[in-house]
């Protein structure tokens, strides 16, 4: 195998892990995909320059807090710039401080964005205060999200135990 395959094998290992447990310790890594320690290092250090790891993030169940906290997913359809296409549109959007991730769809709307607020007022208010009222906003459609069940992979419900006490005749 040419060294180049090797890398490129190597970096979709330890993304495949890193995915997982952005955690997770180099030396650990480097005996998961079977490599030495330093070119563990050097291949994140590469993937982190060049954009492939954006960020490293920790997924909180929320609901086990005191803080209050409403997601919603908003649908939108937008009129595209001639020559800009959805990014223009989009970088106005995801500029905002609640805007938490913004996608291009296929579909019936163009753009899927995900919000985090306070309140339902909150996140109703940023709605129809700001996005609706963007000049290439035609319309939106807003879901707000009442449980998590998986999120990133990761299931967030725990099942309750069945605390009966069972009767035998």
């Amino acid at each position: 195998m040419s060294e180049q395959v090797n890398n490129e094998k190597l970096r979709e290992e330890l993304l495949k892990l890193v995915e997982k447990n952005s955690r997770i310790d180099l030396k650990e890594l480097a005996v998961l995909v079977g490599a030495e320690e330093i070119d563990v290092v050097n291949a994140m250090e590469e993937m982190e320059k060049d954009g492939t790891i954006c960020a490293y993030h920790t997924l909180i169940n929320w609901e086990k807090t005191s803080i209050e906290k409403v997601t919603a997913l908003i649908e939108v359809r937008v009129t595209p710039q001639r020559g800009q296409g959805f990014d223009s549109i989009a970088e106005r959007i995801y500029n905002y401080p609640e805007v938490r991730s913004l996608y291009l769809l296929s579909g019936g709307f163009d753009l899927m964005v995900i919000l985090e607020g306070k309140t339902l007022r909150e996140v109703s208010s940023f709605v129809s205060d700001k996005l609706a009222t963007m000049d290439m906003v035609l319309s939106t459609s807003t879901h707000f999200i009442l449980k998590k069940y998986k999120d990133h992979g990761t299931i967030m419900t725990t099942k309750k135990e069945d605390e009966r006490e069972m009767i035998t005749p």
